[in-house]
């Protein structure tokens, strides 16, 4: 049990670092194209492979609230970020999305499915404090629309995170998430063609590589193994991991961007990982229902790995 839980944070946890990338992926891949285009082409690209690994279960993962959500919870969100982080600075951007495990936990208890406990809120706390304290120092120009878009798709985010759980239920998780990436394809179709259109279009060599890297390394990889975690934690667990991403892309500015690294940075990246520590480490005690019982003395005891 215990071995399976730290294999469930350490997926969240990588889904995370992962979506780090994601934000200075997208600034560069935007140059080559539309929020909408990049949005159907990242989830097309991500979709193909997870279809052919998981096509036994595509049939059973194509419940209508799959669908539903799919379309809400990649689409919707992902092209709203798209625009948004088109529109304003990677700082604000951070400071939004940093919003989102409280966001999750106040969701939760509205609806009563979130599972929260107080560690959990004291640890979302912690992680915004420290996300609030990196975004006030970061530089860039930021707009209120960029950030509005930014706010809405966290809002839907947030609302996705509490509904995935039950639309993993008994499912794949590998098989749901190519079902609702395809989705998300497809509801953003339209607005490529209607309001990115092709003029945009600029596929330089860096804007390729980006959308790609973007694809495989921030999509397919990441959302998979989030979804995998997502269906074995409460909502607001999971949720927490989401601010490992604001982190990771403070981090890529500081070391590929040359942005300014401050003592008071450096406390709200120490502020964000107490928070995911103060919402992990009770998840890796073992409640004594859960320990194995002693094998009888009459019998070899065989240990073997955990």
């Amino acid at each position: 049990m215990r071995t399976d839980r730290r294999l469930v944070l350490l997926a969240l946890a990588t889904a995370g670092l992962l979506w780090g990338t994601t934000v200075p992926l997208t600034k560069v891949a935007l140059t080559g194209m539309g929020p909408a285009w990049l949005t159907v082409v990242r989830f097309v690209i991500a979709a193909l492979p997870l279809a052919i690994v998981a096509r036994r279960g595509l049939r059973a993962a194509s419940s209508p609230r799959a669908l539903f959500w799919g379309a809400i919870g990649y689409g919707g969100v992902i092209v709203l970020q798209n625009a948004g982080i088109a529109r304003t600075s990677v700082s604000h951007s951070a400071l939004i999305v940093g919003a989102t495990p409280v966001l999750v936990a106040l969701l939760g208890v509205l609806t009563r499915r979130g599972g929260a406990t107080g560690s959990t809120w004291a640890g979302a706390a912690f992680s915004l404090a420290g996300i609030v304290v990196i975004a006030g120092h970061g530089g860039g120009t930021a707009t209120l629309a960029g950030d509005t878009l930014v706010a809405l798709s966290v809002l839907l985010s947030a609302a996705f995170l509490l509904a995935q759980p039950a639309v993993l239920a008994g499912r794949d998780p590998v098989a749901v998430t190519a079902v609702q990436f395809g989705v998300g394809a497809v509801v953003t179709l339209p607005a490529a063609v209607l309001v990115d259109g092709t003029a945009a279009l600029s596929l330089t060599p860096a804007a390729v590589a980006a959308t790609l890297v973007l694809a495989i390394a921030g999509t397919l990889v990441p959302f998979t193994l989030f979804a995998w975690g997502q269906s074995r934690v409460t909502p607001a667990v999971a949720g927490a991991f989401v601010n490992l991403e604001p982190l990771v892309g403070f981090a890529l500015g500081v070391a590929v961007f040359g942005d300014a690294l401050s003592g008071p940075q450096i406390a709200g990246g120490v502020a964000v990982a107490g928070g995911l520590a103060l919402t992990c480490v009770p998840l890796l005690r073992t409640p004594r229902a859960d320990r194995p019982a002693p094998a009888p003395e009459r019998e070899p005891v065989l240990t073997g790995g955990r």
